[in-house]
């Protein structure tokens, strides 16, 4: 039997709010309301499959790699394009991978989650990929609730036998007086899956990449630790120590001997001159915001997005110096509407400000930065700045622009859907 739920306490306001500023004479407005994707264990276990391109559903983050681009279709896959021209970038197949949202390559293996599973791909021949290695239960359930919702609707299922590896989430209008009625049931956690048992050829992610690897090891950040693996056997990674690191913890990039996670608290250094075993070195703080984190020369770039489940009302870009790694300083900040992915390529900073479209800055002075491009009417979401031009994706479209002089040019752009 279906059920809907709102979410509790501050939530609870969320929704008033929402009814106050969508309703109309009619009665009805538009919420966001969540359903949940469900497999069955005993699919999910032999779930990853190599098909043909398909219409992607949620974009997520990117992946560069040789001549390809890997985009992740939110916890269900993971898109494959050939970018060998890349003014006529070519659709090749898509990975399924059920609860999948962080890749990360090494000479021609591919690392994958896949809810709590580690999953290693061959790609050398990029058109028979083939699945080599499977890890179970090394990883951490990164299935978030989607506190961002409205509506939460889910059907029963039996946990023997089924799991929940996403969420899928669609604007709807609805009656609102039924809505409000159902304000107060709250969530009743245990009838849902949330109780589950949580540089050689080195590709390159975006700044909202979850997945790192350094030399022999791949990091890979959950809400609250940093999971260390050996593979120096590419198919056959070694499930190291968990390093416990914080809470809301939701990027991770490198720099010499030093990963900055980005969390909704602030960021964190830790040094891995061991690299099995990171040491924390110190923190960044800040008000609760979602929290990416790039970093060139004495500074770390930090953009923070408020509003909905970010919790910080304000957005922006701060600028950290971090001349001295162990005591971090705000240097400066600058307003931003809803940033996202960032990334930077010799003197240029390139923020995703979301529906603000993507905005490129010169960072010479970082007490007074440039803007010399920005590219409005468009929706934009990660970004990696490449050696010979820029890859970006966003609303379903992956873009593609030529560095100039003092600005950047487009030069490709292709649907995903």
């Amino acid at each position: 039997m279906k059920k809907e739920v709102l979410l509790i306490l501050s939530l609870i306001a969320m929704v008033f709010v929402s009814c106050d500023s969508n309703d109309d004479n009619d009665g009805y407005g538009d919420y966001l309301v969540a359903r949940p994707l469900v497999i069955s264990k005993a699919e999910f276990a032999n779930s990853v499959d190599i098909i043909a391109p398909r219409p992607i559903d949620e974009s997520g983050k990117i992946y560069t790699y040789q001549d390809y681009i890997f985009i992740n279709d939110k916890y269900k896959g993971v898109h494959v394009i050939d970018n060998s021209n890349p003014l006529q970038p070519r659709k090749v197949s898509f990975i399924k991978i059920p609860g999948n949202v962080d890749i990360s390559v090494k000479d021609d293996f591919l690392f994958a989650d896949s809810m709590m599973d580690l999953v290693v791909l061959d790609i050398s021949n990029i058109d028979a990929i083939q699945q080599v290695n499977r890890l179970e239960s090394v990883l951490y359930n990164n299935i978030f609730f989607p506190f961002e919702a409205d509506i939460v609707e889910y059907e029963d299922y039996d946990y023997e036998t089924e799991m929940l590896v996403g969420w899928e989430t669609v604007t709807e209008r609805r009656l609102t007086e039924e809505v409000e009625q159902n304000a107060g049931r709250g969530i009743f956690f245990e009838d849902m899956a949330l109780n589950e048992a949580t540089d050689g050829g080195t590709g390159e992610g975006g700044s909202l990449a979850r997945f790192k690897i350094v030399d022999e090891y791949l990091y890979a950040v959950d809400s609250h630790n940093i999971n260390v693996f050996n593979i120096s056997d590419l198919e056959n990674p070694e499930d190291l120590e968990d390093v416990y690191a914080g809470f809301d913890i939701e990027t991770i990039f490198n720099r010499g001997n030093h990963l900055f996670l980005g969390s909704m608290r602030g960021m964190y250094i830790y040094d891995i001159s061991s690299p099995a075993t990171p040491t924390f070195v110190s923190e960044f703080q800040h008000g609760t915001a979602c929290d990416p984190v790039v970093v060139d020369g004495d500074y770390a770039y930090v953009t923070l997005r408020g509003g909905n489940e970010c919790g910080a009302l304000e957005s922006g870009l701060f600028i950290v110096d971090i001349s001295n790694i162990e005591d971090p300083k705000l240097a400066v900040d600058y307003p931003m509407d809803e940033p996202y992915g960032l990334g930077i390529r010799d003197e240029k900073l390139f923020v995703c400000d979301g529906s603000s479209g993507l905005k490129v800055y010169d960072k010479t002075d970082v007490e007074d930065i440039k803007m010399l491009n920005h590219f409005k009417d468009i929706v934009t979401f990660d970004v990696i700045p490449l050696e010979s031009h820029l890859i970006m994706v966003g609303d379903e479209i992956l873009y593609q622009y030529e560095y100039l002089d003092d600005e950047i040019k487009l030069i490709s752009q292709i649907g995903l859907n």
